[in-house]
This record gives C-alpha cells, sequence and structure tokens, in this order.
C-alpha cells in the first residue's frame, strides 16, 4: 500500500501531516490495522481531496516533486538545494511537499501550482516509488532542521488567494491581448514563475486583484463624465492609499 508505506516514512522523519489527493481507493480501517503505532496518528489524521487545487488551497509555499525536465519547466532543484530554503518558510507558512503517483507523476497541470519544483538524483533509472521519494525528501527537511534558519520568512499569500489572482490576471491580458486565447495557462506560466520568485503577501495580492478590476472597468462604457473607476476611488479615500500599507 503505497500510501501507508509513505505514512511510515513521514512519521520517522517527523512529518505529521499526510494529505491523499483522488485515490483509486482507500481503506483506511485497513491501513490502521496495518500501520506501526508510531505511524498510526499519520493515517487517522490523513486528509483526503478529490483535486490537487483543493488540497493545496491553504499552503503558503508548495513544492512538487518531479523527475521530467523540459524546456517549459521552471529551474528544478535538488532535495538538499530546496530544505534548507523550506525552513525560514516554516515559522509562519504552511509548507506542503507534493508527490505525483508511482506511474505518471505529476501532470504539467499539477505542477502550475507548485512554486518550486524538485527532483531526486539517481544514477540511471529515474523513477522512484511513492515512499522512498517520501523519505528522501523528508531525511532532507529533517537534516536542515538541526539548524535554525538564519532568515525567516513573513506570511505569505495562500495558494487559494494566489490561484483567484492568477485567474483574475489571465483574464485581463486575454482581454487586452497580451496573451493567447486559445492556451492562456500556458502563457501565463512565466507570470507564475516570476510571482513564485518574488513571495507575494496577502495584501499585494490584493494589490493586484484591484488593479486587474480597475483594468476591467477602464475598458467598459462608463457613465458620461465619470473618469474614475471605483477601485480608485476606494485608494484615494482619506486616511487610505497605496503607501499606507502596513509591513
Amino acid at each position: 500500500m503505497p500510501v501507508l508505506a509513505a505514512a511510515r516514512a513521514a512519521s520517522n522523519m517527523g512529518m505529521g501531516h499526510l494529505i491523499v489527493v483522488d485515490p483509486e481507493s482507500l481503506d483506511r480501517e485497513r491501513m490502521l490495522r496495518m500501520a506501526t503505532h508510531k505511524a498510526a496518528h499519520v493515517v487517522k489524521e490523513m486528509r483526503v481531496y478529490p483535486a490537487l487545487k483543493e488540497a493545496l488551497s491553504e499552503f503558503h509555499c508548495v513544492v512538487g516533486t518531479t523527475a521530467r525536465t523540459g524546456g517549459v519547466r521552471r529551474p528544478i532543484f535538488t532535495p538538499r538545494e530546496v530544505a534548507s530554503e523550506l525552513l525560514k518558510f516554516a515559522p509562519h507558512n504552511h509548507v506542503a511537499l507534493v508527490f505525483g503517483s508511482e506511474d505518471r507523476g505529476l501532470t504539467t497541470d499539477e505542477i502550475r501550482y507548485c512554486h518550486w519544483l524538485v527532483r531526486i538524483p539517481t544514477a540511471a533509472f529515474s523513477s522512484l516509488n511513492l515512499a522512498q521519494a517520501v523519505m528522501i525528501m523528508s531525511y532532507e527537511v529533517y537534516l536542515a532542521s538541526l539548524t535554525p534558519p538564519e532568515e525567516v520568512i513573513p506570511r505569505l499569500a495562500t495558494s487559494q488567494e494566489l490561484e483567484l489572482m492568477y485567474e483574475k490576471v489571465k483574464d485581463i491580458l486575454i482581454k487586452i491581448s497580451f496573451i493567447q486565447p486559445e492556451n492562456p495557462d500556458h502563457w501565463l506560466m512565466n507570470i507564475r514563475r516570476f510571482f513564485s520568485r518574488i513571495g507575494l503577501r496577502s495584501t499585494e495580492v490584493n494589490l493586484i486583484m484591484g488593479i486587474c478590476r480597475q483594468v476591467s472597468w477602464y475598458g467598459k462604457p462608463r457613465p458620461q463624465g465619470r473618469v474614475h473607476g471605483p477601485e480608485f476611488e476606494k485608494n484615494n479615500e482619506p486616511g487610505k492609499g497605496l503607501g499606507n500599507e502596513g509591513p
């Protein structure tokens, strides 16, 4: 049972939360009977979601594992390279490690939800089973955790907030003919990579959403004499404005 083996591996390295997405079959009671004492709590608290987007909604930093490399994919790191970086996020952000199924890995659509990508180096055959991949990634994170990070990343926007923003940005860029409407998600990948490198906070996501709403308003027929849209008026109320956001 790949999921049970993954739960054992995660438990061994001190990771206590496991999420399963769209499993073909999942017998939690049978898994509990087969689980070791230390892994049983991971199985009991395991959450199941129908889709990856929903499963990642509350996470601020998402790392996907992949054995594939291609021209459209962002830079790919090793587990050791990324582990120490993740510790900077952990104090104030929810961090997710994402693993694909054993037969096909993560799809291109699933990878777009990941902020970073990791490839586990191998000598020849690049495919690992799920438990092996979970153990290697968990071990590297555990090893990195033995040395406290010198820098701590503040709380970032959640995956759900980012996805809402990307949908709004995509809609606007199609309207102004900046990206191709036939395959907008492909053209949006460079924008996703850019924002992933920056690490947006909730206030910054709200700012970008406001700009998109203002651009959308400007492109529509307006009442005669009205020059400024609702976002402009909101941001220019006394005591408000772009320069008055908190840290």
